[in-house]
C-alpha cells in the first residue's frame, strides 16, 4: 500500500493532460434513447459518455529538492518542473445550493527498497499497475453552500486555491504562472447564471455540463464505487443494501429538486427521461411558505416533526366511523383526501397549527411522488428505484413516507432507496466529466472512507469554524471542557455555514437537545486507493461479510462501546508515553480521548450515521482518530520491550521443538500460538495479566494450562492433512499466507516457529502484517528487523529469509557456512492494506492479492483477523483460524465458551 507514514490511507490523484480547445470537439458521443426532439438534440451536442484517453503526462523529477527543514518526518519534496495541469473542482450550482467536489493530491513517498524489489519479483508484480500514469496520493472532498451566499463559496475556492489546482499544488511550484485560461467543470442552472461573477472574482471561466448527463455518471459512480452507498429507510430504520455492480442496471433514478425528473439508466452513459412531475420540492416549500409563513425549507421540515396531520387530513376512518374499508385493503390510517377535512370544517387557515400543515403537505407530496415512480418503474419492469436530490436531504420522514408509498403501491415488489451523498450526484457527475481522470474504472475496493474531527456541534448547530489544523482541534476540545459543554458529535470538515452531515444547516431543536434526524447522515472523506484489491481466494466475494458481531443489536453495540471506552483511559497514557510525555502530548491525547468518545457518542445517537457499523469498523475509526491526532504507534516501545524479550528465549524453544517427534512438535506449535495470542493490549483482562508476571512468565503459564478439547477443535483434521495417516504421506501445500497478529511471543514465539515449520516442509510463507500500527500488532515494517533477528539462531529461518529478500539489508551471524541457499523455499513479508486490529478482505494491498494468486493454505491468528472477522469466511483453499479468546461476550457469543478459550477452526476445501 503506497506512502503509510504519516496520512492513514493514501491514494491517487489523477494528471490530466492539457487540451488543445479544438480536442474538445473529438469526444464520443453515445446518444440517450429517443425521448424527444430537444433531448435527442441536447444528446448529440453533449454526449453521454466520455471519452478516455490512456497518455498520461509522466512525473518530471529534474531538479528536485526537499523543500524546508531536512530533518522534518516526511519533508516536502519541491518538484520545480513538474506540470501542474491537473483537475481539481467541480461544481453544480443549483437555485438552493451549491456543490462541490474537490480533490487535494498528496505525493507517494513511499520507497523502493530492496526488500520491495526482491518481493515484487517474486510474485511476478510489475513496477507499474494497470494504469499507465503516476500514482499520487489523494482525496475526494465535498462541500455545500447556499446559493444566496455564493460570495462566501468563492472565498472558500480563493482560500484552497483550488481555481488553481490546490494549495498542494502552489507548494509543488509556487512560481508557477497563473493560468488566465484557467476552466472550471459546472453544472446546474448557475453555471450560466454566475459565469461572469467567477471570471470576474477568480479569473476562471465555468464549462457548463449537462445536468442530466452529471446526474447519471455521479449515481453510477457512487453505486459502483462505494460500498455503503445506498440504503432502505423504513420506520426510522436505515439498513444499508451492497448492490453488485454487474447487476447494476437497469434502475430507475429519481431526482426530487423543485420538480421531479424519473431517469431509468441502462449503463454508463445509457440513459432516458421517462417522466417527470411538476409536483416536487418546490411544491412543497412553496405551498408551505404560503400557508405556515415559514422562512426556510429547514423550518417547514422542522414543523413537520411536531405535526399531526389527522387534524387535516381526511382518513378512510374519517368515511367508514373509524373502520378499515379491508375489502380493498385499506386500514383506517389511511389518508382517503389530502386536506380533506379542510372543507367540511368552519375554520380559518390561522385555525390550523403550522405543523400540521407542514406534516400533511409532506406526506401528500412524498406519497405522490412514490406512487408516481412506482408506476413509472412497473412500466419498465424496474424492481430499484433511487431517490435523491434537493427535497430529501437526509429528512428521516420524507425517506420513510417515499418509501411506504413504493412499498405499498407495489406490494412489496419494488423498494425505494436513497443515497448518502444524494446532494452530490451532479457535482460528481461534473468532477467525473473531466476527460483523463481514471475516475471510470474505479472499483469499491478503491475508495476508503474516512471521518476526521471537524467542527463539534452540539444541541444540532455546529459550533466554530472547520477545524482545520492539529492545533485547532485540540483548541477546541480545551474551549467546550472549560465551558462545561459536551461534545456531542464531530463531524467532518466543512467550511463556516455548512455542515459535513450531508444535509444543509442543521435546523435548531426545540429544548436545545439534538432531534433524532437531525444528525442526518455524514458524509466523511473518500480516500481513493488504487493499489487495494478483492482478497482473490474468497469463496464469494459477494456474500463475505467480515463482521461476526451483529452492531445493529442495540444492547451489543452499547456493550462494545463501554468495553471501548474502559479501554480508552489505558490507551492514551500508552500514546502518551509513546511521545515522551511531552505536554504537547498530554494535551493530543486528551483531544484524542475527546474526539473519540465524541465519535462513539455520535455512533451510540445514529448507529448508521458513518455507514454500516461493525465492530471492526469501531475498531477501525479509533486508529484513525490517533492518527489525526498524531499518534503514530501508541504501543512502538512497549513492541520493542516484549520483542526483545521473546527473541532471548526463540533459541531454547526452536532446540525444544527440534528435540521432539514430528506428531507432537505439530501440536505443540499450535499449542504455542494458542498460548502465545493470550499478549494483546486490546483485552481488558490480558491488560490486568501483565501486572501478574512477566512476558515470559504469563506465555508459560498460558502454555501449561492448554487441555484439550478446545473450545473448537479441529486439530486432529488439520494434523491428517498435514501428516497423513499410516504410510501415505500427503503432498506439501505450496504457499501458506499466515496473518499475524502481535508483537512480541504472539508473533516470534507463537507464528513463527509454525512457519519455520511449513518452510522445513517445503512451504512457501508469507507473513501478513499489518500496513500501519494498531495496538500491539506487528507491522509490515517491522517483521523483517525481527525475522532478521530469528534468523540469527535457526538456520532454516535464515536461508528462507535470504531466498524471500528479507536480509538483503541484514548482517546475520549464521550457524554454519553452508551455500547453495538458493534452492530453499522462501520467507516473505507482504502488508496487508490496512491498519486495525481487524481485516476486510474486500480491500487488502495488491502485493498481498499477488501473493494469494499461489497461496493454497491460509492462517488467520488473533482475536480480530479470526474471531472479530472472518470467524464465518470461506475460502478457496485450506483455511486455519486459531485464537485465543480474551473477552467474555465474544466467547459467550460466538462459541458459547468463556475467557480464555482456544479456537482451532480448520477448513479444508474439500
Amino acid at each position: 500500500m503506497a506512502s503509510l507514514t504519516e496520512d492513514p490511507v493514501l491514494g491517487i490523484s489523477y494528471i490530466k493532460e492539457r487540451e488543445e480547445e479544438n480536442e474538445k470537439g473529438k469526444t464520443q458521443v453515445v446518444k440517450t434513447e429517443e425521448v424527444g426532439q430537444s433531448e435527442r438534440d441536447m444528446a448529440s451536442a453533449t454526449g453521454n459518455s466520455i471519452h478516455r484517453s490512456g497518455s498520461r503526462p509522466q512525473l518530471d523529477l529534474s531538479k528536485a529538492a526537499i523543500q524546508g527543514n531536512f530533518e522534518e518526518r516526511d519533508p516536502t519534496i519541491l518538484l520545480p518542473n513538474q506540470s501542474d495541469d491537473l483537475s481539481h473542482l467541480a461544481l453544480d450550482i443549483g437555485g438552493s445550493l451549491i456543490k462541490l467536489v474537490y480533490f487535494s493530491r498528496h505525493e507517494d513517498q513511499s520507497i523502493d527498497d530492496k526488500r520491495k524489489k526482491t518481493l515484487k519479483e517474486r510474485l511476478g508484480i510489475s513496477n507499474g499497475n494497470r494504469r499507465s500514469y503516476p500514482i499520487l496520493g489523494g482525496r475526494l472532498h465535498f462541500v455545500k453552500f447556499e446559493t444566496n451566499k455564493i460570495n462566501e463559496c468563492l472565498d472558500f475556492i480563493y482560500s484552497k486555491q483550488l481555481h488553481r489546482g490546490g494549495m498542494d499544488a502552489r507548494i509543488w511550484n509556487p512560481d508557477a504562472p497563473t493560468n488566465e485560461n484557467a476552466v472550471i467543470k459546472a453544472t446546474g442552472g448557475g453555471a450560466y447564471k454566475f459565469a461572469d461573477l467567477f471570471k470576474e472574482r477568480l479569473g476562471v471561466s465555468l464549462d457548463k455540463e449537462d445536468e442530466m448527463n452529471c446526474l447519471v455518471s455521479g449515481a453510477n459512480f457512487l453505486l459502483k464505487a462505494i460500498r455503503h452507498e445506498a440504503f432502505t429507510h423504513m420506520e426510522g430504520h436505515k439498513e444499508f443494501v451492497q448492490i453488485d455492480q454487474n447487476e447494476l442496471f437497469p434502475y430507475l433514478l429519481v431526482n426530487i429538486g423543485s420538480g421531479v425528473s424519473m431517469i431509468k439508466v441502462d449503463g454508463d452513459g445509457k440513459f432516458q427521461r421517462i417522466s417527470g412531475t411538476n409536483v416536487g420540492g418546490g411544491t412543497y416549500w412553496g405551498l408551505g411558505r404560503l400557508l405556515t409563513k415559514c422562512k426556510s425549507f429547514d423550518e417547514l421540515l422542522e414543523l413537520s416533526q411536531l405535526g399531526d396531520n389527522r387534524t387535516i387530513d381526511m382518513l378512510v376512518g374519517d368515511i367508514y366511523g373509524g373502520m378499515d374499508y379491508s375489502k380493498i385493503g385499506l386500514s383506517a390510517s389511511t389518508i382517503a383526501s389530502s386536506f380533506g377535512k379542510a372543507i367540511s370544517e368552519n375554520k380559518e387557515l390561522e385555525d390550523y397549527s403550522p405543523e400540521d400543515i407542514s406534516l400533511s403537505l409532506l406526506r401528500m407530496i412524498s406519497y405522490n411522488i412514490g406512487q408516481i415512480n412506482h408506476l413509472n418503474a412497473l412500466r419498465f419492469g424496474l424492481k430499484r428505484i433511487f431517490f435523491g436530490g434537493f427535497f430529501i436531504r437526509g429528512h428521516a420522514y420524507t425517506m420513510d413516507t417515499i418509501s411506504f408509498a413504493v412499498q405499498f403501491w407495489s406490494k412489496g415488489d419494488a423498494q425505494a432507496m436513497f443515497l448518502r451523498h444524494e446532494g452530490f450526484l451532479g457535482a460528481l457527475g461534473a468532477f467525473m466529466s473531466y476527460e483523463k481522470h481514471g475516475l471510470d474504472d474505479l472499483m469499491v475496493h478503491h475508495l476508503v472512507e474516512r471521518f476526521p474531527m471537524g467542527a463539534p456541534y452540539t444541541g444540532g448547530k455546529i459550533h466554530g469554524p472547520p477545524l482545520g489544523d492539529l492545533n485547532e482541534k485540540i483548541s477546541w476540545m480545551e474551549k467546550f471542557v472549560r465551558k462545561g459543554t459536551e461534545i456531542t458529535a464531530p463531524v467532518p470538515m466543512a467550511p463556516p455555514g455548512t455542515t459535513g452531515l450531508g444535509g444543509f444547516e442543521v435546523p435548531s431543536s426545540k429544548g436545545g437537545t439534538l432531534r433524532s434526524d437531525a444528525s442526518a447522515l455524514n458524509i466523511g472523506v473518500l480516500h481513493l486507493v488504487p493499489t487495494l484489491e478483492v482478497f482473490p481466494l474468497l469463496a464469494d466475494p459477494k456474500t463475505y461479510e467480515p463482521n461476526t458481531i451483529d452492531l445493529s443489536d442495540h444492547g451489543e453495540l452499547e456493550y462494545w462501546f463501554t468495553v471501548l471506552s474502559e479501554h480508552l483511559p489505558d490507551l492514551v497514557d500508552k500514546a502518551v508515553a509513546s511521545e515522551g510525555g511531552t505536554d504537547d502530548a498530554k494535551r493530543r491525547g486528551d483531544a484524542f480521548a475527546r474526539a473519540f468518545s465524541a465519535h462513539l457518542a455520535r455512533l451510540m445517537e445514529e448507529p448508521a450515521a458513518y455507514g454500516k457499523l461493525g465492530l471492526a469498523n469501531l475498531l477501525e475509526l479509533r486508529e484513525e482518530c490517533l492518527r489525526e491526532f498524531q499518534f503514530v504507534d501508541a504501543y512502538r516501545s512497549i513492541k520493542q520491550r516484549e520483542n526483545e524479550a521473546s527473541l532471548a528465549v526463540l533459541a531454547d524453544l526452536l532446540m525444544e521443538l527440534d528435540s521432539m517427534t514430528e506428531e507432537t512438535r505439530l501440536l505443540t506449535l499450535i499449542e504455542g500460538v494458542l498460548a502465545a495470542n493470550i499478549f494483546d493490549w486490546g483485552s481488558r483482562a490480558c491488560v490486568d495479566l501483565y501486572h501478574k508476571g512477566t512476558i515470559i512468565e504469563i506465555y508459560r503459564m498460558s502454555r501449561n494450562k492448554m487441555q484439550r478439547p478446545w473450545r473448537v477443535d479441529d486439530f486432529d483434521v488439520f494434523k491428517e492433512r498435514m501428516l497423513g495417516s499410516g504410510d501415505k504421506k500427503p503432498r506439501p501445500h505450496k504457499r501458506a499466507l499466515l496473518f499475524v497478529d502481535n508483537s512480541g511471543a504472539d508473533v516470534i514465539l507463537g507464528m513463527l516457529p509454525l512457519a519455520r515449520e511449513l518452510l522445513r516442509r517445503g512451504t512457501e510463507v508469507v507473513l501478513v502484517a499489518n500496513s500501519l500500527p494498531a495496538l500491539n500488532d506487528v507491522t509490515a515494517m517491522e517483521l523483517p528487523e525481527i525475522v532478521a533477528e530469528a534468523a540469527k539462531h535457526c538456520d532454516i529461518l535464515r536461508r528462507a529469509a535470504e531466498a524471500g529478500g528479507l536480509l538483503v539489508d541484514a548482517m546475520v551471524s549464521t550457524l554454519d557456512d553452508s551455500k547453495g541457499n538458493s534452492s530453499s523455499v522462501p520467507l516473505m513479508v507482504v502488508e496487508n492494506g490496512c491498519g486495525s486490529p481487524c481485516i476486510d478482505l474486500r480491500q487488502v494491498s495488491s502485493e498481498l492479492a499477488a501473493a494469494a494468486k499461489e497461496a493454497d493454505l491460509i492462517i488467520l491468528e488473533g482475536m480480530g483477523r479470526a474471531l472479530h472477522t472472518n470467524f464465518n469466511a470461506r475460502f478457496k483453499c485450506d483455511a486455519l483460524k486459531l485464537a485465543m479468546v480474551k473477552n467474555q461476550r465474544l466467547a459467550e457469543k460466538l462459541i458459547k465458551g468463556n475467557i480464555y478459550n482456544c479456537v482451532c477452526r480448520y477448513e479444508p476445501l474439500s
